[in-house]
């Protein structure tokens, strides 16, 4: 039994793919992959060389396009670089960038407080590579578990 779509629900798609890729996820919802693969290109023109989650939200066969950046993307962005392969990276981060990034990114973190976001937010800068204000990232982490970095409340 064929099933038909229905235009006035709402559907949501996260993207994370190429544009050949893009076609067969929304020519079946009756959208034009040129048109969005070129909206979805304009959204994400500042964030060139980075891969980025994008969400659709399909309502009335009309996309809306917002961007979901992950964490790494985020820190490889606050110190205006691209993400090559094969590439050691050795710059440091400002712990305040940090907690910048953790709040912004406190939504989707697993930790009930900020101090357990900006732990996530160092270890993913510690896996990309980067030092905190020129020491090591588990310092820093561990400066956060003794209580000698000043309180954090958001």
């Amino acid at each position: 039994m064929l099933v038909k779509f229905d235009p006035n629900k709402i559907k949501v798609a996260y993207l994370r793919c190429a544009m050949s890729a893009l076609a067969p996820k929304i020519g079946s919802l009756g959208l034009s992959p040129k048109k969005i693969g070129d909206n979805i290109a304009k959204a994400t023109g500042n964030w060139k060389g980075l891969r980025i989650t994008v969400k659709l939200t399909i309502e009335n066969r009309q996309a809306q396009i917002e961007l979901v950046p992950s964490a790494s993307a985020l820190i490889i962005k606050a110190l205006k670089e691209r993400r090559r392969k094969n590439i050691k990276h050795s710059r440091n981060i400002t712990f305040d960038k940090n907690v910048d990034i953790a709040r912004r990114m406190q939504h989707q973190a697993l930790a009930r407080e900020l101090s357990g976001t900006i732990k996530e937010i160092l270890g993913t800068s510690q896996s990309v590579g980067r030092n905190i204000d020129g020491c090591q990232t588990h310092d820093t982490i561990d400066n956060i578990n003794s209580d000698a970095v000043e309180s954090l409340a958001s």
